[in-house]
């Protein structure tokens, strides 16, 4: 999954620069390239990176709820009476 990656993010830069240097030339195929460059990377390489980094993490950990609240309560108080 991480060489895919790499892989699809390099590809997808590469059309867009691609299509950057063909834009004083050929207008057509400079269009496509860039808009084939912007969807690869916002809806093939971000939801697929998304996914990639948080496939084993508790969402649970990062909402903000009564017991997460308490624990950090508890934090400050403790780096306070470390002083």
């Amino acid at each position: 999954m991480k060489i895919f990656l790499y892989l699809s993010f390099f590809l997808a830069v590469i059309l867009l620069f691609f299509g950057f240097y063909l834009s004083g030339d050929d207008q057509k195929t400079a269009e496509l390239c860039l808009g084939l460059g912007v969807c690869s990377l916002f809806f093939l390489w971000m939801p697929l990176f998304i996914y990639h980094r948080w496939k084993d993490k508790k969402v649970s950990d990062y909402m903000l709820n009564k017991e997460n609240i308490i624990k950090m309560r508890e934090h400050v108080d403790e780096k306070q009476n470390k002083r």
